[in-house]
């Protein structure tokens, strides 16, 4: 069985949307998405620095639409489940049938607009923590005033909170944590700092209709799979301040006997994540055009 899976925030790199506009019709299509949220997401993808593109409502419209625009590429697709990271969840929703591609697109950019908005209250961010024992560091992290915003499995936790907070890990980190790396996003993303981004996700949620999946979605609340389409777009507006489990989607590809991971552009973060936590499972990652015919040939070995 295939699962076909979206990265999150963090994932994006200057110029990394160059080589999918040369796909017939693809620039076209990132060009209506672009007038319909009134963001240029060509420019975005491939002339904008790493600065630009660090912008919380700059890069989750861009994650969204590569994520999308490379899962067209590779043409009929029946994965047996999709799930996805973070804002990655929103491109899922897509390869669900849940939102269509507009209502993804502009769901995301008022997302990330939110979610900008709420992080520039107080200075925020989020660092991941490589090794160490989760249950130890989960502690850990509370008795700093942290949240564990992401559980990603694979040995690795995202603390978020303020600067002053994740200096303070710098400095004491948990036991067994080898490394404590900042991530490449401007706010302390699925914690309670993100409380007014809800208000306003909730409310521009009101005008969408949501269709129910039409494969199993996995849902990185818990990793259980979401039936309908109402429950997904509620869960899509509560995420933003709950943290992500994406340990327990790894769980639960693994009940759903998952035998191949295939991960859309920008791809790679979720890939690396899977070879340590579910091995014997074929994985690959969509980066460039290059690797389509590779991916193709994955989905026909793990399609029905």
């Amino acid at each position: 069985m295939l699962v076909l899976v979206a990265p999150g925030q963090g994932a994006q790199t200057p110029g990394f949307l160059t080589p999918w506009l040369d796909l017939p019709g693809a620039a076209d299509r990132v060009a209506a998405w672009s007038d319909a949220i009134g963001l240029d997401l060509a420019h975005c993808g491939t002339k904008a620095d790493a600065d630009e593109i660090r912008d919380t409502s700059v890069a989750q419209p861009l994650l969204v639409a590569a994520g999308i625009l490379s899962a067209a590429a590779l043409g009929d697709v029946a994965p047996g489940a999709v799930a996805g990271h973070s804002v990655g969840e929103i491109t899922a929703a897509a390869f669900a049938g849940v939102l269509d591609d507009t209502a993804a697109l502009t769901l995301v950019r008022k997302r990330g607009l939110a979610m900008a908005e709420a992080a520039a209250i107080t200075e925020t961010g989020m660092s991941a923590l490589l090794g160490g024992d989760p249950e130890t560091s989960v502690a850990h992290l509370e008795k700093l005033g942290l949240t564990p915003a992401n559980i990603n499995g694979a040995g690795q936790i995202v603390a978020a909170g303020t600067l002053e907070q994740l200096a303070a890990l710098n400095e004491d980190k948990p036991e067994g944590v080898r490394k404590v790396v900042p991530l490449k996003v401007a706010g302390a993303f699925h914690t309670h700092h993100m409380g007014p981004a809800v208000e306003r996700l909730a409310e521009a949620a009101e005008s969408i209709a949501p269709a129910d999946p039409t494969v199993t979605y996995v849902s990185n609340k818990d990793g259980k799979a979401v039936a309908t389409g109402t429950e997904v777009l509620d869960r899509l507006v509560g995420q933003v301040a709950n943290p992500v489990r994406w340990d327990l989607c790894m769980e639960t590809f693994k009940e759903l006997g998952v035998t191949a991971l295939l991960e859309v552009c920008p791809g790679g973060t979720l890939t690396g994540l899977a070879k340590r936590a579910l091995p014997g499972v074929k994985t690959l990652a969509l980066k460039t055009p290059d690797d389509l015919d590779a991916a193709r040939e994955l989905i026909a070995e793990h399609t029905a």
